[in-house]
């Protein structure tokens, strides 16, 4: 295909500067994917870096070849520039205008659309966080700013949204709503649990239609920011289950002490919890209730009867761990499966290099990756969970949270 042949995209970012999600993501497209940032514009040799990885660390073509971008980035906003701005030396090298507006960025300049799609990524930057402990990134202004100019112009292209949809779930649902009113095609998500972008060890695939009785995430980092990608992991697998996604009923959070009596009482499955850390390399050394700093869980009643939690365990794990339960099975042990979520800790940061070939198959052929619903879900479960810490600890019904999908 041709450059000029690529379909054009406007990326719309918070922020851009090394190692931030713009510079794992646009700049991939932006150049190739080993993504060399442009101090140093050397190809960089991964191998070194993914030599205990068996799957293929990179996306290649049928030769082994890396494959190339086929989306042209035409247009740059970013709505901040701290002092390790990298948008300026990217837009130079690429020939790639920069615009003051998300307007401009989308009509490059003109008077319509003159693009066919749309990447926001509003990870990282200087943002307020409020009162519930959420980085109050602008998702909904960039998106509604995109929403509007799509309105006026009569035409619908993909758009991409970077992580949560929103850190509100009003945010959120208004997002998901523009887009399907617009017939816009969306999607929403992280690296982490879009298949087959992180790698699973031991290899885990649950069967649709799987009958589970209990599952179990475990995460680490901040509480919100990696407490959403570890509700990904879980909700990735669980969706997966007999009948499909119905929607979660209640949410509720508990920290410290409170989170191991629950544990305790049985509200969320210790011998999963076993299960998950024995996928962790290395092991932990020491138990986990010595070993995390800030422990806190997150406990999820789904709607059709499924308890599921998300242990949050920084100083514990190094990766996303995941157990289930399965229904109807016998024998010691036989119905507990595990697995642990790994990307590549550096350049070229491989998994998104995955994800970036999601983006392009949404916006070249106008498919959904993955239901966006699942980020919908795992957006409300988070902003739920925030607002039960807030609060204390207590247990909210969420009817809101009535999302029914099934999984590709």
């Amino acid at each position: 295909m041709a450059p000029n042949d690529m379909p054009r995209v406007a990326c719309i970012l918070t922020v851009y500067f090394p190692r931030s999600h713009a510079d794992v993501i646009v700049s991939k497209l932006l150049a190739d994917f080993t993504h060399p940032v442009p101090r140093d514009v050397a190809r960089f040799d991964f191998s070194q870096q993914v030599r205990d990885l068996t799957e293929a660390p990179m996306p290649t073509d049928g030769e082994g070849n890396l494959r190339r971008p086929r989306l042209q980035v035409v247009s740059l906003y970013v709505d901040q520039t701290p002092a390790n701005d990298i948008s300026q030396e990217w837009a130079t090298r690429a020939g790639v205008p920069i615009f003051p507006t998300i307007r401009e960025a989308l009509t490059l300049g003109g008077a319509e659309l003159a693009v066919d799609g749309v990447l926001i990524i509003g990870e990282h930057g200087d943002y307020p966080t409020n009162a519930r402990g959420q980085k109050e990134y602008p998702r909904r202004r960039l998106f509604e700013e995109v929403v509007t100019v799509l309105r006026e112009s009569g035409r619908a292209v993909p758009i991409f949204n970077d992580k949560h949809l929103g850190y509100a779930w009003a945010d959120a649902k208004w997002m998901y709503d523009a887009a399907r009113s617009l017939g816009a095609p969306l999607a929403a998500g992280s690296s982490i649990s879009t298949t087959p972008v992180t790698w699973r060890d031991p290899p885990l695939a649950l069967p649709l239609d799987v009958p589970l009785a209990g599952a179990l995430a475990v995460g680490f980092g901040p509480l919100e920011a990696y407490g959403f990608h570890t509700l990904e992991v879980l909700q990735c697998m669980v969706e997966r289950r007999a009948g499909g996604e119905t929607g979660v009923a209640a949410v509720q959070a508990l920290t410290g002490e409170a989170m191991w009596e629950a544990g305790a009482a049985g509200r969320w499955d210790e011998d999963l919890l076993a299960a998950a850390l024995a996928t962790e390399k290395p092991p932990p050394t020491g138990q986990p209730r010595d070993l995390a700093k800030r422990p806190a869980v997150f406990l999820v009643d789904y709607r059709d009867g499924l308890r599921a939690a998300v242990a949050m365990l920084d100083g514990v794990v190094r990766h996303w761990l995941f157990a289930a339960r399965l229904a109807g099975t016998s024998g010691p042990g036989a119905d507990v499966v595990a697995t642990r979520f790994r990307g590549h800790g550096q350049e070229p940061f491989g998994h998104f290099a995955y994800l970036v070939e999601e983006i392009q198959d949404l916006v070249c052929f106008r498919r959904e990756p993955h239901p966006v619903e699942r980020t919908l879900l795992t957006t409300g479960i988070l902003d739920r969970a925030m607002e039960s810490l807030s609060l204390g600890g207590v247990r909210l019904e969420t009817p809101e949270l009535v999302i029914r999908y099934r999984p590709l």
